[in-house]
């Protein structure tokens, strides 16, 4: 069963076995999370999410993620390295809204979705969320 938390988000339910590792981001498994856009038609929830993430890169550094944006088929880097990743095989693979409308994910180091927001999410939540992961808590509980 899902939880939904704030902005119409879905945080997954990570033990539910129907979630498997996301096969177009497959590259990125166990190395980075990854959080993916989805361009509205406007470009105005989209611009206002990666404003939001883009303003503390060290943030993202330090949890390990990309940030990629999907516009109809074209998939492009906003923060961290991503070549030869196809568009529509990364929405078909997350069944991601058609294109034109926003959409946003987090995908886990383990490969699987961690959360679905249908509105820009707040990129203090988003953190808040990412450190409460078993593999960032661990790596936080060693560091002290």
């Amino acid at each position: 069963m899902s939880k939904t938390l704030l902005y119409g988000a879905t945080k997954i339910d990570e033990t539910n076995g129907a979630y498997s590792p996301i096969e177009s981001l497959a590259a990125f498994q166990w190395k980075n999370r990854v959080f993916i856009l989805f361009a509205d038609r406007d470009n105005a929830r989209a611009a206002h999410q990666e404003n939001q993430l883009l303003a503390d890169r060290s943030a993202l550094d330090e949890r390990d993620m990309v940030v990629l944006k999907v516009s109809g088929g074209k998939v492009r880097a906003l923060f961290g390295a991503a070549d030869g990743l196809d568009g529509e095989a990364i929405r078909c693979d997350l069944d991601a809204p058609e294109t034109g409308e926003f959409a946003a994910f987090l995908v886990g180091k383990d490969g699987t979705v961690k959360l679905k927001v249908s509105e820009p999410i707040n990129s203090g939540e988003l953190f808040i969320i990412i450190d409460s992961m078993p593999l960032r808590a661990e790596m936080l509980k060693s560091d002290k």
